[in-house]
This record gives C-alpha cells, structure tokens and sequence, in this order.
C-alpha cells in the first residue's frame, strides 16, 4: 500500500546508478551551448526546480546537451585512469564521476518526479523519447574497465585496519557497492553478450514505464455515477465519502464545460473512481453489493486483457523473460539471486524461512478472524448472506463486514475518528514528535520553493540545540487521480554530498490522502495518518544523514530490506499517547480526543492482524516465486503461480479466478521492489524490535524515550549507507533484531 519510491533513474538505467540525485553543477561547456538558446529550465541545478518553468518541451533539449558533455567528461576521465592511475586516490575515482553524472540525474530526476506526481501527455512523450538515450549514457559507466580497474586498485590498497574513521568507512561502503553493481551491470560482460544485455537493459525500461502508464490510464478512465434517485444504495456511507464523491462529480462537469455546476454532497449525484481514497471508501462503507461488486471487479481488472492498448499482461510475461536472461548472463540461475547479490538477505531460502516462521503464527489467526467476520455478517446482512445462498464471503464483502465488525466490536467508527485528525494538525504533532526524540524543529517554508501544484507544502528543518538549517522537503499530501499514480513515496530532491558541496539534503514525500472538501480542511482517516507517518521516516533517514560520501548518505547504499526501517518504525508512534493527543484534536472546537476513543483506537491496531499479514507474505512469496521459480517459457502461467501461492498463504480468502492483481503489482514490475517485496516484512523485524528500545525505558519516561531518541538519529537516521544496515542496528539496540517484537505487536506472539 506504500513504498519508498524508487527514483526513476534507478529503474531506469544501469544497476552502477546507486539511485542518488542531487542537484550539480553544470560545466561551462553546456552553459556555452546553453548561450545560444532560450534557457532551459532544467538546466537552472544550482537549487531547488523551477517548477512554475519546466515544460515538457525543455526536456529533450536538455536532456541532449547533458547527455553530449556528460560523454565527453566521462571520456576525459577514463582515459585519465587508463593512463595516469597509479597511486591509489579515492578523489581522483568516484567524487569526480558524481560530478559528471549529477546535472543529468538531477534533470532526469525531476523529470521522473513529474510523470509521477503531474502525469501528461507531452511530458509522457518527451520522457519516453529521451529515456533510451539516458539508459544508454548510465550504462557506460557502468561498463567501465578503467573505471572498475581504478575501484579494485583502491580497494587492493586498503589496510585491515578496523579503527578507521568514518569518513573512510563511506568511502568503502560506496567503492563496495561500485563494484558489486558495475559487476551486476555488464562490466565483466563482452561482444555479443554485451550488446544483448544492453538491449535488455533499454527494454526493460521502456516495459517499466509502460506499465506504470497503463495502470495511471486505466485506474482514471473508470468511473460509476450513482444518480440521485439511487442515494439509498448509499445509505450509510460516511459524509466524508458522499461529500468527496459529490466534489469528484462535481468536477467532472467542469471539466466538461460546465463551469458553475455544484453538487450537493446530500443529493448528488455522486461520481465512485477507482483512486486510493474513494476505492477503499467503497468497498469499506457503501451497503450495496452490485456497487461494492463492480468498483471491486473494475479495480481488480485493470490494465489487463479487457483492453488490448493497456494490457499488462504480455509486458509482465516480457519483463520475467528479460530478467531471467539477463541474471543468467551474469551468472545467476535466476532474478532473485541477482537481487539479494546486493540485500542484507543472503539466499532465497532465508527469505522463505522468516516467511514461514511469521505464517505459522499468522496463518490460524487469519483463518480465525475471517470466521468471526463470516459470522458477524451472516447475523446481521439478511437473507442474502445466509450459508445456503452464499458459501462464503466474497472478496467485495470482506472489507465491508470486516468495517462493522470493527465499529461494533470497539464502539467506533472512522468517520468519528476523521474530525480528529485534521491534517494541519497532524503535521504538528507529527513535527512536535521528532522535535522530542529526535531533537529537530521543522518550520514552514512555503515561497522559498516553486511547488508543481498549489496543495504543495515545502518545509525547512533545523537542529534544535544549534538551529542550523539542517534540511528542507516538499509535501504532495492529497489524491490527484487526472494526473498523479496512486500510492505513497519518497524521493530524492537533492542529495547531501561533500563533492557537489550541497550539505542540505531536499526530500519530495508524496500521499494520495483524502483531499479538503468545501471548506473543511483534509480530515485523515488513521491509514492515512499512518502512510503520513511511515513516508516521513524514509524522509528523516535522508534528511539527517551525517554521511557526506553522495554514494552512501541517506537513503543510497542502504540495503534495500533495511530501508524500511525508520518507515515502518515511525508508524508506531502513531499509538504512542503523548504523540497522538499532540495532533487528535476536533477540526472545529479544538477538543481533544476522548480517552475512551484514543484507547479503542489503541484495542484495533491488532484487529485482522492475521489477515494483513498473510496479505503481505502472500506478495512477496509471488513476487519472490516469479523472480526464482517461474519459466516464462513454461506452460505455467503467472496466473496459476498467483493461484498456487495463494492457496498457501490465502486458503481462507482466495483471489477469483478473474483476478490481475499483478497487472497492477507496480512495486516489482514498475519499481525497485522485484524479488524484494519481502523487505517490507525483514524491515519490519528490525523496525519493531528498534521501537522496542523505547518500550524497555518505558514511553512515558520522556528523559530515557529522549536519550533512546537521540541514539536512533545518531545511528539508524545520521550512518545511512556509511555502515552494514546489521552494524548499525547492532550499535543502537546492542545486538541482532530478533522477531518478538513484531509478534507482540501484532498480538501474534
């Protein structure tokens, strides 16, 4: 449901790109080719984008002009170490590629960050055009011999001495993962090999791109608008989803021409769209079951075979068949291995065995839990649910009894809890939190940054003892289904990096949370405050990084099933009181959430536990299972390994036979996450376990939960990649994570 988004360039070119982007500086030569020509937006790096002036058509000239210097630097400096590398010298190595790589990563990036957050066609155009090119121009350096020669004679010269700073530890860390991914990249790859595998490389990009379009095309081109004369079927729908069905109809007639149409939110009619927000809204709260049938059928069918131009399909079975080639070229029986070549998790087997180990306990209690859900609507659906009319619940149901059990059970419902959880006032308590245990203060800074779109925050963040500026993010908080994918992410803006000079690190955090509506302000249901939470963790580990070396600060170089530590570890503060009563405050009289409230909210955070988390091993052992298992050659389908490895790990819920779950699945066939769906699950042993520290001194001990604070923004947040994720787990709690934690928490123990 959330993801640390993987910056485009990542996906998108050779695995040398550690994901980085920072703004750099340009060399005289592009600004003299600049001279002649209007200035190009995406060429102004010398801080945040220019976002109110960066068209779509200034990419492909821009782009051109980096791609044309960058070439000829790289040139200048592969022939430097092929002729005059002799003494080991880590500045003469990777500061000086940073350099040359930056001012394209730092346009591409942007370009990136917009066909996500402000999709279009001309952009869409430009970006697809100019991507081959760039994944080409990455793939150089990748392939380097005088650079990868230069690298092993840096690390041949390295003494073993342990007592080394940690400014030498960085650039270790960083020349490690140079080497490991220019070895993933091809380098040791030639002749017709090499070409083959660079052809897949630019192929495999082009399917990543399409598949994400697809899925933004379809989900905006459904719509079901229940009239007026049919508002029964949507009795007891929360306010806050009519209002908000009522605004997307409402501005659907503008954008048809109707400038002064106005639809009460009371009346209707009301427009139901397959984005994040009214989706969940549907299959959560609206009686009827045809409504509830067809949102769920639509949702769980796009981007497959009922449309040819946006099926998913053929590029999944394209994407499995490339990886496997391309691992195979480099020594791998299949993807999966080469993805944990560079993961804390060392085989396959690993993965499954923490896998089984949370099933074993999750797996009763699921089938338990959905028992209880089976009962409860039985008892209080009517004729329609009885046992002889209806097997069991089917998946549009699940979610809506699963709704009222909850609300009876806990005596609450969501929209009670939304007027308390206004989202001005959650970014108080939020930014109130870290102060406390982090010892940061985060101010307003809106007009220092140009925004992409007026709901845009930007935000300064300082040392509280020294009130240095410290860091800066951007906050993209609400659904935009026209031109916005669904999800939430991170991303990089600018990078910390003592060889670009830049010491103030920029992050984008971006949410598809519920929008205003009216005159009220975005009133969150708790996912939602939760996903705000979870984001701004990926963003403290890159805006506190200590780490200077650009390849390893923040988020770079952090191995990708650690980097959802700090995510998931803040989400837990979301039950903490102290946190929770610094934002739970009724939007419109300023009182506090009733105690009785806050401990029900605290009773339901195990509720259904089982059942999330067999949803979640059941994704990353299909994703684990198409990237080890699968021949796309074979005669098995990825349809039928979806069926095989439901039925161990959703016996109790099985998908329908018409589910395309993975045409959607835009973590592993549109991101960073293939073969690596399980981090969320090995992060979460660690995150829960490091939340734990603060149990142990008791969270009502403001002076220890200070001191453990501190010691988790000294470690986890400030080492970034500098240090083995292990280590630095290890030099906060003192030794390995062990999985009680996680166990505990979810009342699974």
């Amino acid at each position: 449901h959330q993801a640390l988004q993987v910056v485009m360039l990542t996906a998108s070119t050779s695995a040398f790109s550690s994901g980085r982007l920072f703004a750099g500086r340009i060399s005289k030569q592009t600004f003299l080719a600049m001279s002649t020509a209007i200035a190009n937006p995406f060429l102004e790096q010398e801080t945040t984008p220019k976002f109110s002036k960066l068209e779509p058509q200034f990419l492909t000239p821009a782009v051109d002009v980096l791609l044309e210097d960058m070439k000829s630097q790289f040139e200048q400096l592969e022939k430097k170490l092929d002729e005059d590398f002799k003494e080991a010298d880590y500045d003469a190595v990777l500061p000086e590629v940073e350099k040359i790589r930056s001012p394209l990563e730092y346009a591409w990036g942007v370009a990136g960050h917009l066909n996500g957050v402000k999709n279009g066609d001309e952009l869409r155009a430009a970006y697809e055009a100019s991507q081959p090119k760039v994944v080409q121009s990455f793939t150089a350096f990748a392939q380097s011999k005088p650079l990868y020669d230069a690298l092993v004679k840096l690390q041949e010269s390295w003494s073993d001495d342990d007592a080394i700073s940690f400014k030498e530890r960085q650039q270790r860390r960083a020349i490690e993962g140079s080497l490991r991914a220019m070895k993933l990249g091809g380098v040791g790859l030639e002749g017709a090999e090499k070409e083959r595998f660079n052809e897949i490389r630019l192929r495999l990009a082009e399917l990543s791109t399409n598949f994400s379009n697809n899925i933004l095309d379809e989900t905006k081109a459904f719509s079901l608008t229940v009239d007026s004369a049919d508002a029964a079927k949507l009795d007891g729908a929360p306010a806050s989803a009519m209002a908000m069905w009522a605004q997307s109809h409402e501005q659907y007639l503008k954008k048809e021409g109707n400038d002064d149409a106005k639809i009460d939110p009371e009346t209707g009619p009301w427009r139901i769209t397959l984005d994040g927000p009214s989706y969940i809204a549907t299959l959560s709260h609206v009686p009827d079951r045809e409504i509830r049938e067809q949102i769920y059928r639509a949702y769980i069918t796009r981007a497959s075979e009922g449309n040819a131009e946006k099926n998913n399909v053929p590029i999944i079975n394209e994407i499995l068949k490339l990886k496997t080639e391309s691992a195979k070229m480099l020594g791998y029986a299949n993807y999966a291995e080469q993805s944990l070549a560079s993961k804390m998790a060392p085989t396959v087997e690993s993965v499954a065995e923490l896998t089984d180990l949370i099933a074993a306990k999750a797996g009763p209690a699921a089938y338990t839990e959905l028992e209880e859900i089976t009962t409860y609507a039985r008892s209080k659906g009517g004729d329609e649910y009885a046992e002889d009319k209806l097997a069991k619940l089917m998946p549009w149901d699940v979610t809506f009894w699963s709704e009222r059990f909850k609300e009876e059970k806990y005596a609450v419902t969501e929209e009670e809890l939304r007027p308390y959880f206004a989202l001005p006032a959650v970014l108080d308590g939020m930014f109130e939190l870290v102060k406390r245990i982090f010892g940061v203060v985060v101010k307003p800074a809106d007009g220092e940054a140009e925004v992409w779109n007026e709901d845009v925050r930007y935000f300064n963040v300082y040392d509280v003892d020294t009130n240095v500026h410290i860091a800066s993010f951007f906050l993209d908080p609400y659904s935009r289904p026209a031109d916005k994918r669904g999800g939430a992410w991170m991303d990089v803006c600018i990078q910390k990096s003592e060889a670009m000079k830049r010491d103030i690190p920029v992050a984008y955090l971006t949410c598809n949370g519920s929008p205003p509506v009216g005159d009220k302000p975005s009133l969150m249901t708790f996912r939602e405050v939760e996903t705000l939470f979870h984001e701004f963790g990926h963003g403290l580990q890159h805006m506190l990084t200590e780490a200077e070396v650009g390849d390893v600060s923040g988020i770079n170089g952090v191995e990708w099933d650690a980097v959802e530590l700090p995510s998931q570890f803040m989400e837990n503060w979301c039950y903490d009181k102290p946190t929770v009563y610094g934002f739970a405050k009724h939007y419109e009289t300023g009182e506090p959430l009733p105690e009785d409230l806050f401990e029900k909210l605290k009773q339901q955070k195990t509720f259904s536990a089982g059942l999330m988390a067999m949803r979640q091993l059941y994704f990353g052992s299909l994703d684990m299972e198409l990237h080890s298992a699968y021949d796309p050659e074979g005669e098995e389908t990825i349809f039928d390994v979806q069926k095989r490895i439901a039925a161990k790990y959703q016996p109790h819920n099985l998908p329908l036979p018409e589910d395309r779950f993975l045409c959607t699945f835009g973590h592993i066939f549109g991101g960073g996450y293939a073969a690596g769906y399980y981090s969320y699950k090995w992060a979460e042993v660690m995150s829960a376990d490091a939340f734990g520290a603060f149990e142990d001194v008791g969270l009502d001990n403001d002076e220890e939960v200070k001191k453990v604070g501190r010691s988790f923004r000294k470690t986890v947040l400030a080492l970034g990649g500098g240090i083995p994720p292990s280590e630095v787990f290890k030099s906060f709690r003192g030794r390995d994570p062990t999985p009680d934690a996680l166990l505990r928490h979810n009342g699974l123990a």
